[in-house]
């Protein structure tokens, strides 16, 4: 008995199976057909169907089946692998030469006939620094990589060589290594690639964690490194109920001895407005941190409401640097050649001014931004630092003041140009997302960010080992600074703080090479 209504239950649901498909074909049909918003479903709804499967597909097709090694933006596959690779194998090598086309015009660092030999270098070995890398090998279906100790160099400046940002404040920041982390908020990322990053730049000693305008959280400070406060225009967690600002929350942050320098958000590159953060990212924690109500979505404006021109912005520089005591800078965007000239003027004709100035490219990236200014809105970095140091130096006041250059610095090389061309320091942002597991999905602004990178979502969260990932972080920027101490020694150098522009050349469609310097004079020569 029981064996036949275990026969007919096993009967029926193999009918089930072999008709629901054809029910559901002919219900897609009729639907397809009738329907007035898809044209092609109209005429072909079958085709139709496996087209809008191949086009949702695309993104991932084009990225892992036919895109080229070098062809992706904003980057390429061979960008993401460097990235990993560092921050998995400490490696940077390569076999059978570089995938770059030499046909094409381009920058290029200008070698030394007499390069600097190893011990030649002014630049800091120990103490060593405990770190974790990968060996072994991983295939398609098996995976015998494991984790290894290893002890490393942390390859910063010297005490005397070190960058020294705001001397005459009562807390001047001593800055010993090149790289750190740019501006990224907590609620455009997650707990989890925060924290990571904050364990693996403290760990790298000589680096820093930029709070991004979403104020300070826990996380940034987490792993004992420096950490500089960024202010945007929403002046989150510095401001009152009413939106405006809050000297007694600034002051209490000024205490934080982690917190080096505060940093006012004038503009970003990829966003000439301000920011944006969709309500599902905005938990609790966020809202408190921010000072703002739970799941709404938070618009800040597209400037500061608190001064309007140059004397009211110095004003408000000064009295942050007198109630905070620290170094404060203004973050920027260059629109053009002249864009920095009238700040410059000032500075000479005032003695006063930021301490350092953050140059953001408009090739820089966002978590939520619209698509034209993203294209087009304000200068690639490399016009936007030589023309900002080229203000400073025409006016006198580029010994008193630092650059931080951001936009897709992400390689030595690329880092070596920018500081050949005016950059005292560089931000890195996306290369720091992809250090712990970004794999360019696109997702940022719906919080759904398939690795846990830039959600607030605990379940996709969960996709980040923090205790993993930060030793990612910490090999991604020690093998940075060893590949630009080799580039500064290839360049008869004695440490990766003195490139300038006569070290970079410019290689037109022609073949014609042209110094940097020459193609920009410094002002006066």
């Amino acid at each position: 008995m029981f064996q036949d209504i275990g026969l007919t239950v096993l009967t029926s649901l193999v009918l089930f199976m072999i008709s629901v498909p054809p029910i559901l074909f002919l219900f897609w049909y009729i639907h397809d057909t009738r329907q007035s918003q898809h044209s092609i479903l109209r005429n072909f709804p079958l085709l139709g169907r496996i087209r809008y499967f191949l086009e949702m597909m695309g993104p991932e097709l084009r990225q892992y089946m036919f895109d080229g090694d070098t062809e992706a933006k904003p980057f390429s596959r061979s960008d993401f692998a460097n990235i990993v690779i560092s921050g998995k194998y400490m490696k940077t090598l390569i076999a059978f030469g570089s995938k770059r086309d030499f046909t094409e015009p381009g920058w290029y660092l200008r070698n030394s006939m007499f390069p600097k030999l190893s011990e030649e270098m002014d630049i800091t070995l120990e103490p060593k620094i405990q770190t974790k890398r990968y060996v072994g090998t991983e295939g398609l279906f098996s995976r015998k990589e494991h984790l290894e100790d290893v002890q490393i160099s942390p390859w910063t400046l010297t005490p005397e060589d070190a960058v020294i940002i705001g001397p005459n404040c009562r807390e001047p920041w001593h800055v010993r290594g090149p790289i750190g982390m740019s501006a990224m908020s907590f609620g455009a990322l997650g707990q989890n690639a925060i924290s990571a990053m904050s364990h693996g730049l403290g760990m790298a000693t000589g680096s820093w964690v930029n709070t991004g305008e979403g104020g300070l959280a826990p996380y940034h400070t987490i792993g004992g490194g420096d950490v500089v406060m960024q202010i945007g225009p929403g002046l989150f967690g510095v401001r009152n109920e009413d939106g405006t600002f809050n000297w007694e929350k600034f002051k209490e942050k000024a205490t934080n001895p982690h917190v080096k320098c505060f940093e006012l958000k004038m503009a970003q590159g990829a966003k000439i407005r301000g920011g944006h953060v969709e309500g599902s990212k905005v938990n609790e924690e966020i809202a408190a941190i921010r000072g703002v109500t739970p799941w709404k979505n938070i618009d800040s404006p597209n400037r500061h409401k608190s001064f309007i021109d140059f004397p009211t912005l110095f004003d408000f520089l000064d009295k942050m640097r007198e109630d905070g005591g620290k170094p404060v800078g203004i973050k920027i965007v260059m629109g053009g050649p002249d864009s920095a000239n009238e700040l410059a003027s000032f500075m000479a004709e005032t003695g006063r001014g930021p301490d350092f100035i953050t140059v953001d490219g408009g090739e820089g990236g966002s978590g939520a931004t619209y698509k034209e200014m993203a294209d087009t809105m304000g200068l690639p970095i490399q016009s936007g630092l030589i023309y900002a140091d080229d203000a400073l130096r025409k006016f006198g006041v580029r010994d008193r003041v630092k650059i931080f250059a951001s936009g897709k610095l992400f390689s030595p090389d690329k880092i070596a140009i920018a500081m050949s061309m005016g950059a005292d320091l560089v931000n890195i942002a996306r290369g720091m997302m992809i250090s712990v597991g970004c794999i360019g999905a696109e997702k940022c602004h719906t919080n759904k960010c398939p690795v846990g990178v830039a959600t607030t979502d605990p379940e996709h969260q969960k996709a980040l080992v923090i205790d993993e990932k930060k030793w990612r972080v910490l090999n991604y920027v020690i093998t940075m600074r060893t590949g630009l101490n080799s580039l500064a020694a290839a360049a008869g150098l004695e440490n990766y703080s003195q490139f300038e522009r006569n070290h970079v050349v410019y290689r037109n469609q022609y073949g014609q090479v042209t110094s940097l310097e020459k193609l920009f004079p410094y002002p006066g020569t």
